[in-house]
Formats: C-alpha cells, structure tokens, sequence
C-alpha cells in the first residue's frame, strides 16, 4: 500500500502531525493497542498541555534548534487551536495549563482531528529503509512504502506502556548520531550517608537545587528509594554524575536564629520531623536560638547547601521522559528533516530535546510536529 507519508508512532507528536496533514495522506502505525498511551497517564491524568512561560531556556537541546519550532508553534498558537476544538485548557499555579478534569479531554481532541488518516494498530515496526525516492517500512505484520517517513515513536520511558528503542535504531540505521539516552525527570535513589532520606518518606518541602548551572525551585518529595517531587525532576535533566547541592531553606537566613527564644524545631521553616532528623545529623540538640553558638550557626548553614552525590535515578520505568535522543546536528530545525536523508523526519521526543516540568514536553511534540507539518504540506501539494 503506497502514501504519501509514514507516521511511526501514535502519541502526542504523532496524532498532531496526522491531525495537521490533509486526509488520506498518512498512515499512522503504533505499537500499542490505542493511540496517546503517554498522554492518558500524564500529570496524574490530568495532563499539563503547556506553559505561559515558553522559551528554550526551559529545555535540555540546542537553543536555536528548539526556538525555530517553539517560536513557529507557541503556547498560544496551541491554546488557539485546541480552543477552536472545543478544549479550553484551565490555568494553574499561575502558569500552567491543564485539561479542565482528566488527560482524555486532549486525547479525544487528537484522536478525532487524527482520524481522516489511515492508522494500525497493535503493528510493530521492525526495520525501515530506502531504495531510489521511496522507503519501505517493514512491520511484524507487514511491508509498507512512502516517500516520506517520520519516526514520532517518543523515547524509552515507561515501558510498561509500550516504549521502545525502535526510533534510535531508524535514526542510527540511516547514519544518525544517537546522544546517550537516560532517564529524565524522574526521581534520585541516595547513598548510604542520606539513608535517612528514606525514613522521612512522605515528607515534603520546598527547596532550591543547584546542578551544573542550573538552578531548580520547587518541592522536594522524600521517597522510599530516594528523593522525587517537581525540584527533583527538573534537576535529573541536568544531572549526570557527581554531586548537586540542595537549598533546604530557600530564602531564609540564619542570622536571626540567636534572637529567638523558641526551638530549632519550631523555628526552621522546614516539617518538624525533617529538622530532626537533619539534627541528628549535624549532632545538634534541638536548642532555643539564643543559646545556639557560632559553631551551632556554622553547622546549620549545612542545610543552604547540602551536597552528596545521587547513586542514580529512579529509571525508565518512573521517568517521565527520555533525555538525549537523536542528534539535532542532522536534522534541519525549519523543516524536521534529516540532514543525511531525504525525506525522513524526526519529531517529538525521539530527538536530543527534553523541556522541564510544567508542560514543556507536550509542547515541544506539538511544536515540532506542526513545523514538519508545514513543510509536508508544501511539498507535496
């Protein structure tokens, strides 16, 4: 069966690129039974399409290559277009969007705009190549041709929903540079000095972490293998190895300590059992501020830059995206083309882009798929 264009994957990136090519143009294959297996469990299932505030400076990736699309494509472009599908995204923490009540709202927008498409389902990509101007993608099912294929197959977080390595293996069987993949935004396992990490599970504050040039705000959540919440995620994008440096009391200085009559536990703006334990620690008794001593201070001041090393992270399985991905070197940042191959694209989260919490993700795979969109549309008119 011969068309215009290939689509591999069926999520977010995917569905907004059939949604934007004229009918019967495009086939869509995907692993899994359904399509938007990502975008029903997102944000708790409440899906944070985008953010008020958008720039590249909220992503891991090549500044000009994530502005051509972001800035072609951006938040408001998207409200405007959702909204005139009948999905008013609704505004939280002053600056996220969100669906109004569960991720299905966005799902149901993609999959009706989707469907003048030919799509299979449960099909597995197996290999993809190209002879003279048409390529042949070859499933466990069977063997299709197109002049043009864009690998949208997203990244290798959560498996159990059917991610896979397949898009790394197109881009790398064609020639193209892979950067190192990882879990990102996910969660730190600790070593042993900050076991007692995993005794205040439950425990949540907020926080500053600080790694390689990056600062990240927000809360820490204490885990059972370690240490998550927004802060958390947002610092696995820019951590690799070695140590990060945690403010646990952001905007709060210890100079006044000595003044107070009360306790260390009712003056730290920090949970009760978390400053006792962070005493346990610094071998500190749970003084009034005026008996604290400058040694006392000294200790304390620990506790605006704490700093250990992560054993590693939560991985794939809890990430919610996948860091690194195909090298945008080689693919043009105005079209989505490879570099090297004439007629194959990349899209959404397969490529070495990776935006922080709060939207920036879904944004970049609706970004991205309208800038490959546009061109499709113009050359195969």
């Amino acid at each position: 069966m011969n068309r215009e264009i290939i689509i591999i994957g069926a999520g977010a990136s995917a569905l907004m690129l059939a949604s934007l090519l004229p009918e019967n143009t495009a086939i869509v294959i995907e692993s899994n039974a359904k399509p938007g297996a990502k975008i029903r469990i997102s944000g708790g299932g409440k899906c944070n399409i985008t953010n008020a505030h958008m720039g590249s400076e909220y992503y891991v990736g090549e500044n000009t290559f994530v502005e051509a699309s972001i800035d072609f494509f951006d938040e408001t472009s998207l409200l405007a277009w959702l909204e005139d599908r009948h999905l008013v995204p609704v505004l939280r923490k002053g600056h996220q969007y969100f669906c109004q009540n569960s991720a299905t709202e966005l799902l149901d927008v993609l999959i009706k705009e989707s469907r003048k498409q030919k799509m299979y389902f449960n099909e597995k990509v197996i290999e993809v190549s190209k002879e003279g101007e048409f390529f042949s993608v070859k499933t466990d099912k069977q063997t299709l041709q197109a002049k043009q294929v864009v690998v949208a197959s997203g990244g290798l977080s959560f498996p159990k929903i059917g991610a896979s390595a397949i898009g790394y293996d197109i881009a790398k069987s064609f020639g193209h540079t892979v950067v190192r993949t990882a879990p990102g935004l996910v969660g730190f396992t600790v070593q042993k000095d900050q076991f007692f990490f995993k005794e205040l599970s439950g425990l949540s504050t907020e926080v500053e972490i600080t790694v390689q040039d990056a600062v990240c705000s927000g809360a820490l959540l204490f885990a059972h293998k370690g240490i998550s919440g927004p802060a958390v995620l947002d610092a696995s994008l820019y951590w690799e190895k070695g140590l990060i440096e945690i403010d646990f009391l952001p905007a709060f200085s210890l100079k006044n300590l000595s003044k107070s009559n009360k306790q260390l536990t009712s003056l730290l703006p920090l949970p009760k059992r978390l400053t006792k334990a962070f005493l346990v620690q610094l071998e500190l008794d749970d003084k009034i501020g005026k008996k604290l001593t400058s040694e006392d201070i000294k200790q304390l001041q620990t506790l605006k830059s704490y700093t250990f090393a992560p054993a590693g992270t939560f991985g794939y399985s809890k990430a919610e995206v996948t860091k690194g991905g195909v090298s945008t070197d080689e693919v043009n940042a105005y079209t989505m083309e490879s570099t090297r191959v004439e007629g194959l694209f990349f899209v959404g989260e397969v490529l070495d882009v990776t935006g922080r919490l709060g939207g920036y993700n879904f944004q970049w795979a609706f970004s991205s798929a309208y800038t490959c969109a546009q061109y499709l549309r113009e050359i195969n008119k």
